[in-house]
């Protein structure tokens, strides 16, 4: 179905076919949906609240999952970049203030934490270890005094390398700052993602860092990816674009997470 047969369609037809959306991307938001069948965001969270009443879909802040679903597939790359756009690169200007010159970063996989990386041209003398290798195309020449790329399996839909990060560059490292972006946040399960063995290694990269700072936007509040990385409290700070709904907010309070919402 085309864009124009989307934003022609009545509601009964407009939410059978977002039903189907929803069930074929594993999860969507609020506004790339009003977007879509251009519909107000009203109008849009009105039909995921009347789909989600009949349990064909779950509501999370922001937007909807698959009912019953959990993301077990990363989105193509290229489609992450585009996606909360907005969002990322208000979060990655918050992170970049956060960063001082001279620290060892270590940066994960994803779409966001690329963003950051983009935003350190203010600084200088860092040291970046990723898996990440979209981050060494990103990253400004005058703020890096040396970049490692880590080594394992290579997954193209998500360009990231995947494995132990104890290889032998790695042994014995000190690392300042873990740059994490995850799958999901949730007050019941904490930080989670699409993969048990990136499960794995966030969760090593996390424990070789003095501080960790979680870079998620609000899309992805209230919900879980398939393979927990750890709780809440595994993180030192939370960095995203709107404040949390108050299950989460609260879970992070208790978790002593401190919460920097993007100016």
């Amino acid at each position: 179905m085309s864009e124009t047969d989307l934003r022609d369609t009545l509601p009964a037809k407009r939410r059978a076919e977002l039903v189907r959306l929803v069930r074929a991307r594993g999860q969507v938001t609020v506004t790339e949906l009003s977007s879509l069948f251009d519909i107000s965001v009203d109008t849009v969270r009105r039909d995921l609240d009347h789909l989600a009443e009949r349990g064909l879909l779950a509501r999370t802040h922001g937007g909807a999952v698959a009912s019953g679903d959990l993301v077990t597939q990363d989105t193509p790359f290229a489609e992450r970049l585009v996606r909360q756009k907005t969002a990322k690169a208000r979060i990655a200007r918050a992170v970049a203030g956060l960063i001082s010159d001279g620290e060892t970063l270590l940066i994960n996989g994803g779409s966001t934490t690329r963003a950051v990386a983009a935003e350190l041209g203010a600084r200088r003398n860092l040291t970046i270890v990723t898996n990440n290798l979209a981050v060494p195309q990103v990253l400004p020449a005058e703020a890096c005094r040396d970049i490692y790329v880590m080594g394992g399996q290579y997954r193209n839909e998500a360009q990231v390398t995947v494995g132990e990060v104890r290889f032998a560059f790695a042994a014995g490292i000190n690392v300042d700052t873990a740059l994490i972006g995850v799958g999901g946040i949730s007050a019941e399960r904490g930080l989670s993602t699409t993969s048990i063995a990136e499960a794995v290694m966030i969760a090593d990269m996390i424990k070789t860092a003095k501080r960790t700072m979680v870079l998620v936007d609000s899309s992805k509040f209230g919900h879980d990816s398939f393979a927990d990385i750890g709780p809440l409290s595994h993180a030192h700070m939370v960095v995203t674009d709107e404040l949390p709904p108050p299950e989460l907010a609260a879970a992070l309070a208790e978790s002593k997470v401190d919460l920097v919402v993007a100016p």
